[in-house]
This record gives C-alpha cells, sequence and structure tokens, in this order.
C-alpha cells in the first residue's frame, strides 16, 4: 500500500509538471505575433519536402535533420536563390582566405549594424568558437569606440558602421582596408557583410524570431 501511495504521489507530481511545460509552451505560443508560424518562427510557414521541385528538393535534402527556422529554410521557396547565395556563402565565409574570427566579426558587424537578433544569436558563439574575443564582440555589440581594437578588426568594424548606417565609407578607411587585406580582400570583406545584409533584411521582413530553446543575445535598439 505505501508503494502505491508513492506511486500515486509521483504520478501527481508528473502531471503537474508536464501541466506547467504544457501551459509554458502555450504562453510562449500565445505570446508570438498572429502571423508568425510557431513550426518556423516567421511569417513563412515550412515547406515540406514534397511541395518542392527536383531542384528544391536537391537543396532540402542537403540541409539534414535541421528545424525550419532561419534564411536556409526561408530561401527554399526559390531554389535558385538558395542554391546561389549558398554557394556565395560558401566561397566568402571558407574558401576566401580571411581569418574565421575575422569572417564572424563581419558577420556580427552586419546583425548588428541591421538589428538582426536571430543571425547575432547564433553567430556570437561562433565567433567566441573561432577565437574572436570578447571584448572585440562587446564592441560590436554595444556600439563601443573602437580605440581598443587590433587594426583588422578595427577596419572591419568601421567599413560596416559606415557601409550599412551611413551608406559611405571614407578615403581614410578605404585606404586603411585595402593596406590590410588588398583589393581582393576588400571586396570579399565587404561582400560577405552584403551577404549577411540580404540575409538579415529576409529575416527581418519575415520578422523572425530566435527558436524557442535560445535566449536573445543581442540588445535592440
Amino acid at each position: 500500500m505505501r508503494f502505491l501511495r508513492i506511486l500515486a504521489g509521483l504520478l501527481v507530481v508528473m502531471s503537474g509538471a508536464a501541466g506547467a511545460v504544457g501551459a509554458a509552451s502555450q504562453a510562449s505560443r500565445a505570446a508570438l505575433p498572429q502571423d508568425i508560424h510557431p513550426e518556423t518562427g516567421n511569417r513563412f510557414p515550412a515547406l515540406k519536402r514534397e511541395a518542392l521541385n527536383d531542384e528544391g528538393k536537391k537543396l532540402y535534402d542537403t540541409r539534414g535533420v535541421v528545424d525550419a527556422f532561419g534564411p536556409g529554410a526561408i530561401r527554399l521557396y526559390s531554389p535558385p536563390v538558395a542554391a546561389a547565395m549558398t554557394g556565395v556563402n560558401d566561397y566568402l565565409r571558407r574558401k576566401s582566405g580571411l581569418e574565421p574570427r575575422l569572417v564572424e566579426l563581419a558577420i556580427l558587424v552586419t546583425a548588428r549594424e541591421m538589428d538582426c537578433e536571430y543571425v547575432w544569436t547564433a553567430h556570437e558563439p561562433a565567433a567566441q568558437k573561432a577565437g574572436l574575443a570578447q571584448a572585440v564582440i562587446d564592441t560590436v555589440k554595444y556600439r563601443r569606440p573602437l580605440t581598443t581594437l587590433g587594426d583588422k578588426e578595427a577596419v572591419i568594424v568601421q567599413l560596416g558602421r559606415d557601409a550599412i548606417s551611413k551608406h559611405k565609407v571614407g578615403s581614410d578607411t578605404f585606404a586603411r582596408a585595402v593596406k590590410l587585406f588588398g583589393h581582393q580582400g576588400v571586396v570579399n570583406v565587404v561582400s560577405l557583410m552584403g551577404d549577411y545584409a540580404a540575409t538579415t533584411m529576409l529575416l527581418n521582413v519575415s520578422d523572425q524570431h530566435v527558436r524557442p530553446k535560445d535566449k536573445s543575445l543581442l540588445p535592440i535598439p
């Protein structure tokens, strides 16, 4: 009898916990704007593989087992765009010769200047893993002066701030960038920022929210 009483008590506790989780989940979903799909966290409904053409099915399969959050899933609505941008992104991030930590810095600057929580939240941990100092990350995150940054870090941040927010880059900043990275390097850095500016525009238009398991790492504004 004692065992049965204990078991009954455990079942009551477990039922209460499950109810609390369910209520929290419902509350989380209820907190989303009405035009946001919970399965994607944005305004686009999740695409089913069978709804795609052959090109789209190949792209869908190359993504592997992933959720429907983020730009990759959204771009499947236009397979030619997805294919082209995937190729460009792969070159700029992995094959252009730019150090991984500087790749992540360029992405973070873009996410900050475009106020894109999703990209920032995904790439701050990636930047840390790539060896970018937290002090540099925080300089970008909180829009601090660049006086403590190294030459390469400072010019990348300045390029992003000026090109995206001011729509104009000064002669001195351009000259410093060319001296540090060369002409091709400057094209690659700026193109990387442009690639992520396009990504953040797509995410901002679709009002992409971070995954329910994640906490936004970017203060807005």
